[in-house]
């Protein structure tokens, strides 16, 4: 990245009342010259809206899909890495466990997995365009933003939640890093395998196999990304048979050899991940459990 451009992350847990449903909320700023921009790459996750004041972002999903020019971007779950640029502005994002896809989304997570949409044409997240159209004043204030987004949330908490217990019984035993079979996933969770399929189907994003392949390979990037002096095979996590297997995970999840991503700059998502860390106890989204992450009782959740 360049000298002349900087950025500043900030994490926020959601109110108590709302931490079943969201990882964090997050804001980005980017202060960077005019016309200049960077490129990073986002890691698999669990779904998110992003909303952003100036200079929109270019981005390409897992599915190969193109989104460019819109202040409101919204992914599904993915499993590929999604590449972005941008140049200035401000970001806040919404990152939804999946009780909260079940509880706020009317589409199966499945069908927009691998997915970057616009938010304002796509009808999955019409509920969420009036929070686009006035989460940013006329000038930045940080504590003004998230409370209109925490109280937006808050006004929909009318909104049912279908298979609830089950939802957090599946992802209870998921974030277990001994449950590394479909089999023990479904024995964890004390759910038919019908049923385990059909929910992950449905607030999860993808079939019960890839989702434990998923965390298998974060628990092993997340490791790398804090302490690069692990090198890759001493942050390799323990159920891998051996580094061939982790480096056919790298390809599918990442797109590359874990070499080539090693030596990439990565201007934006390193700083998110270490401040990630040390807020909310995980560099990323998809290893964070299904009760999230509270703001003290009696605290302002900025």
């Amino acid at each position: 990245m360049s000298p002349s451009c900087q950025v500043t992350v900030r994490f926020f847990p959601p109110p108590a009342d709302m931490c079943r449903y969201f990882t964090t909320f997050y804001c980005v700023e980017m202060d960077a010259p005019p016309g200049e921009r960077v490129t990073d790459l986002l890691h698999p996750e669990w779904g998110n809206l992003r909303f952003y004041s100036g200079d929109p972002p270019e981005a390409q999903g897992g599915d190969g899909g193109l989104l460019t020019g819109t202040p409101f971007a919204a992914t599904g779950p993915s499993s590929k890495a999604t590449r972005f640029t941008m140049g200035a502005a401000r970001l806040w994002g919404v990152g939804f466990l999946p009780l909260g896809w079940a509880k706020y989304i009317d589409q199966p997570a499945a069908s927009l997995a691998n997915a970057a949409v616009d938010g304002f044409r796509d009808p999955a997240f019409a509920r969420f365009v009036p929070l686009a159209q006035s989460l940013f004043g006329p000038e930045p204030d940080c504590e003004a933003e998230l409370a209109r987004l925490t109280a937006y949330f808050a006004d929909l908490a009318y909104l049912p939640i279908d298979r609830e217990e089950q939802i957090v019984a599946i992802h209870d035993a998921m974030v277990d890093p001994d449950v590394r079979t479909v089999g023990e996933l479904v024995e964890r969770s004390g759910k038919s395998q019908r049923t385990v399929e059909r929910v992950c189907h449905r607030a999860f994003g993808f079939a019960p196999k890839l989702l434990l392949r998923r965390q298998r390979f974060m628990r092993s990037l997340a490791q790398f990304m804090l302490d690069p002096s692990l090198k890759w095979i001493g942050a390799i996590d323990c159920s891998y048979h051996d580094q061939a297997q982790f480096v056919r995970d790298f390809h599918e999840f990442i797109g590359m050899t874990p070499r080539r991503y090693a030596k990439l700059d990565k201007p934006i998502i390193a700083g998110i991940m270490r401040e990630r860390a040390s807020v909310a106890g995980a560099a990323v989204q998809t290893l964070d459990g299904p009760r999230g992450l509270a703001a003290p009782s009696g605290a302002p959740s900025a």
